[in-house]
């Protein structure tokens, strides 16, 4: 490996540790994702679920996450119900032949959605036009919107979500990592909310 990869490579994990920091001493986002976990286990105790969504890494996140509520994460408990609206390669090709690729969440958020339901949206660049229409159609059936963004002041999911995780990043790779710990974090809140240990 030559100096300039030593060089990227030193470079990218100083950047990486240095967003992780930031997360993980701001108080804004601790009590961010306490709110979330909160609001997640009020909707899944009134019969409720959580819908994600994404494209790309974040359709990955959105998929590893929903594992993590139907199986488990820290211990072993009863399945959470989660569902990634990522994943039906029939349902996404058809809708995205009939109706186009900015309705393939749209359609799964009208079929499966309900009043009290938690949608959460991830979108690096908080712009995703899929994602954004899916946060539009879910507020007006009564779902709750969480999202997960880059840290831009001025994306679409602002106005969308009722809460926002916004990453201290605007790489799409450093994102996608605080993107997944903040999930650890509230997929543990959630469990042990629910499913509480002596």
């Amino acid at each position: 490996m030559g100096q300039q990869a030593m060089d990227f490579v030193e470079a990218f994990l100083a950047e990486s540790a240095t967003a992780l920091e930031t997360f993980r001493t701001d108080p804004a986002f601790v009590q961010t994702m306490r709110a979330m976990a909160d609001g997640i286990v009020a909707s899944l105790r009134q019969g409720g679920k959580l819908l994600l969504c994404g494209n790309g890494g974040s359709a990955g996140d959105a998929q590893h996450i929903a594992g993590e509520f139907v199986c488990r994460l820290m211990y072993d408990r009863a399945p959470l119900p989660a569902i990634a609206l990522t994943v039906d390669t029939s349902v996404i090709t058809a809708i995205g032949n009939d109706y186009g690729y900015e309705d393939i969440f749209v359609r799964q958020v009208q079929a499966l959605g309900n009043k009290g339901d938690i949608l959460l949206g991830i979108s690096t660049s908080g712009n995703s036009p899929n994602v954004v229409r899916a946060l539009e159609v879910a507020r007006a059936r009564g779902v709750i919107n969480y999202g997960f963004s880059g840290g831009r002041a001025d994306t679409k999911m602002h106005g969308l979500c009722d809460i926002l995780l916004s990453a201290p990043s605007t790489k799409t790779a450093i994102v996608q990592q605080i993107h997944i710990t903040a999930a650890h974090i509230i997929c543990a809140l959630v469990e042990t909310a629910m499913f509480p240990r002596g």
